[in-house]
C-alpha cells in the first residue's frame, strides 16, 4: 500500500514549531506534523529541544546522566498466531515448528541461562490466540490441560517467577481487562505496540495490518486503557514507515499521550522503525530512513508526559546510536546476551560493551534496568505490581529501583507469610459520627485518579426532555408498567423519568399504587450489621470517598478474628445478617474472604452471610487465578448465602470509565451476578446516579437489570443509591455535579418501581443518604424497603453523608410511620422472620 502525498509544512510552520517545542509548550497535532518533517538543520534544532526535555525528564526520575537498558531473555513461547500482518517473520505455520509451543522445560532452561547470565527479564512473546486459527495449537493445549494461551502464560510466568527468579514482562497480545487483571499477578510488567492508529491501514486491502483481527486501531487502544484501569506497568509503541502518513503517525503518538496522561501507567514508549523482510508481502518496502526516525523520536520525547521513557531497538539503527541519543531517547529496551531477537532475527544485539561505549560518547552512563521502571516501585506495595511478586522484585533490584549487580534465583510464588492482623485506624466505624475522618481526601489525591483534564473531555451528553410523551407515558405506566423499559417505548420512558410538576405528582401516584399491588403496605427492614474489613484500595474510583492508601491516617484493615466478633456482637444485639465488603487490598491473601464467612459461620451457624461485591469476586478470583464460577462455588460452599449487588454504579462502560478508573466493566458485572444467581446465590441490584449521568443513563440500567431478571430471577430488590458528592474525588474536582436533585430522586425510585414491575417486587430507599424525610417521601412514592439498621456505616460516611451510620429497630419503626405504614422485620431474602430465626 502506498502512503498518500503530505505536502511539506511552509518554513514559517517549521519555524513556528521549533520555537513552541524549544519554549517547552504543549504541541498539537498540526505542530506535530510539521516537526516531523524535520531535517537537517531543523532536525538539530528539534532534536536539542528533545534532548532537554529527556535530561528534565532523567533529572526528575532520579537518574540524571544514566541510560537504561534491559538484559532479557527472549522466550518465544509460540509462533502461531491468528493475524496476518504483511511485515513479520515471526509468525508462521504449524507444519514450520517442531511444535506449537514450547514446553514448559524448554522455557525454563531459556530462563535459566538468562539468570545464570545475570539477566532480570524474561521477555515472553507470542502471537495473538492461536488456538482460535490453529487446531494444531488446540490441540496442544488441551492434551497439556491448559484451556488457553493464556493460561499457559500464566502458568509458564509463575514457573519462571520460582525456578529462576526472572521477572516476566508479558506480550500476549490483544487482552480484556479480565485477562490483564488475571495476568496481573505473574508479570513485573506487560505490553504491546499499538503500531499506529491508521485505521486504513487495517481495513484497506493491501494494508499492511488487513487481515488481522488484533490489529484494528480501536482494538489496541482499548488494551492500552484497560492496562491503564488494572494499574499495569505497560510499554507501547509505534511502528515507522509501514505505510502511515506523517499525521497519522503523530495522531498515533497523540493517542499514546492522552492514555499515558489519563492513568499514568504507560512506563516506556518504543519507536520502531520498519526494516524489510524477504518472505513477507512488504519486502519491496523501502526501509524507514533513520533521519525519519530520528525526528519521529523527537517528537515522540516532546509529546510524552512526565515519567515516561522513550526508547529505540538498538539492533535496528545500524551504527546511528550517537543520533537517537542526541533525538531524546533514554532507554535501548531489551537486550540480550543469550537469545536473539525472534521477531527480528537478521538483526543482531549489540555487545553490551559496544553499547556502553556508544552511551558513554554521548555523555552518559549505562545502567541495567528492570521490566518494571523505578516509578513504579515507589507506590504502596500491590499499587502497581502484585505483591505475591514484590519479593522477587526486590531481590534483584536497587534502592533506587535499577537492576542490581546480582544473579537471579527462584523463589516462592505465593501469599506473604504471617498471619494478617487488624490495623490501622479500626475504630473508623465508630469515630466517624464523632471524631470524623482525617481529611477530606486521601494523600494521592493529585495522582491516582488519572488526570481529571483528560476526563473532562469525555463527559457524556444528556438527552433533551420530552415532554409530548409525558401523557402517553402514564397511560402506559398506568396499564403495563413493565412495557416502559420495552426498546420500543423508550421515549416515554425517558419523558417520564424527566417529568416534574404535575407529572412527576401523577407518576409518583402510580408507582405508589403498584407498589401495593406488589407487596402491600408493610415497610420492611432487616437487622443487620456492616462489616468493611478493609478501605485499602488503589482501584481509583473517582466517586469514593472510602478508600484510603495504606499509609494514610483514616486507612485500615481487619483481621478474620476482628470481623467474626463483629458479627458475633451483631448477632448478639438481634441481627439476622452481616453485609460485608471492603477495598480491592493487595494484602489480602486470597484464602482470606472464604476464611471470612467460615469464621462467621463457625461463631454464629444462623447468621446470614450477605458478602462481597462482585468487583470483589472478579479480583479476587483473578488473583487466585480461577473462574469466577469457581471462586464463588468455593464461597458458597464456606457458607456464602448472598452477594450485594454493588459495584454497579451505572452499567454504561462510558460512564463508568468516567466514575472509575480500574472498576469491572458493565459486561463483567453482569456475568458475574449471573453466574451467582446459576450457583443458587442470589444478589440484590443497585444504581447510583446523579454525578456525571443522566436520564437516559438510568433508564437503561434498569433495562440491564430487567434482562437479567427475566433470565435468572435471581434479584431480590432494587436499592437506587443517590450520590454522596461532598468528599467525592471526581466532585473536589469539578468534574460531577452535586448529586441528584428531589425531583431526580422521586423519578428515579417510581420509575424503578413501574419499569421493574412483575420483576423485582422489592424498592429499598437509603435512609443513609436520604435522610428521614427524604426516605420518607420515597417510601410514599413507589419504595417498600428502608435496608438494615446498619449498626456501623463507613461509606456513605466518609463520602459526607450527614445522616450518621445506624438505626435502631425502633426509629425504622418511626421512619415508617412517618411515611404512614406500618413496620415490618423481614430476612435478607424478604422472607418472613420466623421465631426461631434468632
Amino acid at each position: 500500500m502506498m502512503t498518500p502525498p503530505e505536502p511539506r509544512p511552509s518554513d514559517a510552520a517549521m519555524r513556528r514549531a521549533l520555537r513552541r517545542a524549544s519554549d517547552g509548550s504543549t504541541l498539537d497535532l498540526t505542530e506535530a506534523t510539521v516537526l516531523l518533517h524535520a531535517r537537517g538543520e531543523q532536525l538539530d534544532e528539534l532534536m536539542a529541544a528533545a534532548s532537554r526535555v529527556r535530561d528534565a525528564h532523567l533529572r526528575a526520575e532520579g537518574r540524571e546522566g544514566i541510560v537504561t537498558y534491559s538484559g532479557s531473555v527472549f522466550i518465544p513461547l509460540t509462533r502461531l498466531c491468528r493475524d496476518r500482518c504483511h511485515y513479520c517473520t515471526f509468525a508462521t505455520v504449524p507444519h514450520r515448528l517442531p511444535a506449537a509451543y514450547l514446553e514448559r522445560d524448554e522455557v525454563l532452561e531459556i530462563a535459566r541461562q538468562g539468570a545464570a547470565a545475570g539477566c532480570k527479564e524474561a521477555l515472553f512473546t507470542l502471537g495473538d490466540r492461536p488456538e482460535e486459527r490453529w487446531p494444531a495449537a488446540r490441540k496442544w493445549l488441551e492434551e497439556r490441560g491448559f484451556e488457553s494461551t493464556l493460561d499457559y502464560v500464566r502458568a509458564s510466568a509463575i514457573a519462571v517467577l520460582e525456578e529462576t527468579g526472572l521477572l516476566p514482562h508479558l506480550n500476549p497480545g490483544v487482552l480484556s481487562w479480565e485477562e490483564l487483571s488475571r495476568l496481573r499477578p505473574v508479570a513485573a510488567s506487560m505490553g504491546m505496540m499499538l503500531e499506529t492508529t491508521a485505521h486504513r491501514l487495517w481495513s484497506q486491502p493491501g494494508g499492511p495490518h488487513y487481515g488481522s483481527p488484533d490489529k484494528e486501531p480501536a482494538v489496541r487502544l482499548r488494551v492500552l486503557t484497560d492496562a491503564g484501569r488494572v494499574a499495569v506497568p505497560f510499554t507501547t509503541g509505534i511502528l515507522v514507515g509501514i505505510g502511515e502518513t506523517l499525521t497519522e503517525r503523530a495522531e498515533s503518538l497523540l493517542a499514546i499521550r492522552g492514555i499515558a496522561r489519563q492513568y499514568g501507567h504507560i512506563q516506556e514508549i518504543i519507536v520502531q522503525n520498519f526494516r524489510a523482510k524477504p518472505d513477507t508481502a512488504m519486502r519491496g518496502m523501502p526501509d524507514a530512513d533513520l533521519h525519519e526516525l530520528a525526528a519521529t523520536v523527537a517528537v515522540g520525547r516532546l509529546l510524552m508526559p512526565p515519567g515516561v521513557s522513550v526508547q529505540a531497538p538498538p539492533n535496528l539503527v545500524g551504527e546511528e546510536f550517537q543520533l537517537l541519543l542526541r533525538a531524546g531517547i533514554d532507554d535501548w529496551g531489551g537486550v540480550s546476551p543469550v537469545t536473539p531477537d525472534h521477531v527480528n532475527p537478521e538483526r543482531p544485539w549489540p555487545a553490551l560493551d559496544s553499547l556502553r561505549e556508544q552511551t558513554s560518547q554521548a555523555g552518559f552512563a549505562l545502567h541495567e534496568r528492570l521490566p518494571v521502571y523505578p516509578r513504579f516501585l515507589k507506590g504502596a506495595p500491590g499499587q502497581w505490581t502484585d505483591i505475591r511478586i514484590a519479593e522477587h522484585i526486590s531481590a534483584v533490584s536497587t534502592p533506587e529501583g535499577l537492576a542490581a549487580d546480582v544473579k537471579p534465583a527462584g523463589l516462592p510464588w505465593q501469599e506473604p507469610d504471617g498471619g494478617l492482623e487488624t490495623v490501622g485506624r479500626a475504630d473508623l466505624h465508630s469515630t466517624i459520627d464523632t471524631t470524623g475522618r482525617t481529611g477530606d481526601r486521601r494523600g494521592d489525591f493529585d495522582s491516582v485518579y488519572g488526570d481529571w483534564d483528560e476526563l473532562r473531555k469525555q463527559l457524556p451528553k444528556a438527552p433533551e426532555r420530552l415532554a409530548a410523551d409525558v401523557k402517553a407515558g402514564l397511560s402506559l405506566a398506568e396499564s403495563n408498567p413493565g412495557a416502559l423499559l420495552d426498546s420500543d417505548n423508550a421515549d416515554l420512558a425517558l419523558a417520564l423519568m424527566t417529568a416534574d410538576g404535575p407529572a412527576l405528582e401523577k407518576l409518583v401516584e402510580l408507582a405508589d399504587a403498584a407498589r401495593k399491588e406488589a407487596v402491600g403496605d408493610d415497610i420492611t427492614y432487616v437487622v443487620n450489621r456492616n462489616i468493611n474489613f478493609s478501605n485499602v484500595c488503589y482501584v481509583g474510583c473517582r466517586f469514593c470517598a472510602f478508600a484510603q492508601r495504606e499509609r494514610d491516617a483514616d486507612a485500615f484493615r481487619l483481621s478474620v478474628e476482628e470481623a467474626a466478633d463483629r458479627a458475633e456482637e451483631a448477632w448478639n444485639d438481634g441481627a439476622t445478617e452481616v453485609c460485608m465488603q471492603g477495598g480491592i487490598d493487595p494484602k489480602l491473601p486470597v484464602t482470606y474472604y472464604a476464611d471470612l464467612v467460615r469464621a462467621i459461620k463457625s461463631r454464629v451457624p444462623g447468621m446470614h452471610v450477605h458478602a462481597f461485591s462482585p468487583m470483589e469476586i472478579v479480583s479476587a478470583a483473578s488473583k487466585a487465578g480461577v473462574s469466577v464460577r469457581e471462586w464463588l462455588t468455593d464461597l458458597r460452599d464456606a457458607g456464602l448465602d448472598t452477594i450485594p449487588g454493588t459495584a454497579a454504579e451505572i452499567l454504561d462502560d462510558d460512564v463508568r470509565w468516567v466514575l472509575t478508573k480500574g472498576k469491572l466493566p458493565a459486561s463483567t458485572w453482569i456475568d458475574v451476578v449471573s453466574t451467582a444467581h446459576s450457583l443458587g446465590i442470589r444478589s440484590s441490584s443497585t444504581m447510583m446516579y446523579g454525578h456525571v449521568d443522566h436520564p437516559g443513563h438510568w433508564l437503561a440500567h434498569l433495562r440491564t437489570l430487567a434482562r437479567i431478571q427475566d433470565s435468572t430471577g435471581g434479584f431480590t430488590e432494587f436499592v437506587a443509591l443517590p450520590f454522596v458528592h461532598r468528599n467525592a474525588p471526581i466532585y473536589l474536582a469539578g468534574v460531577a455535579r452535586s448529586g441528584p436533585s428531589r425531583r431526580d430522586n422521586r423519578a428515579v425510585h417510581a420509575m424503578a418501581r413501574l419499569g421493574l414491575h412483575g420483576r423485582i417486587p422489592n424498592i429499598q430507599c437509603s435512609w443513609v443518604k436520604l435522610g428521614e424525610e427524604g426516605t420518607a417521601e420515597i417510601l410514599r412514592g413507589g419504595a417498600n424497603d428502608v435496608g438494615g439498621t446498619l449498626m456501623e456505616e463507613t461509606i456513605s460516611r466518609m463520602a459526607g453523608s450527614e445522616h450518621g451510620s445506624a438505626r435502631t429497630v425502633r426509629q425504622l419503626e418511626e421512619l415508617a410511620a412517618l411515611a404512614g405504614r406500618p413496620a415490618r422485620q423481614r430476612t435478607t431474602t424478604y422472607g418472613p422472620l420466623s421465631a426461631a430465626a434468632h
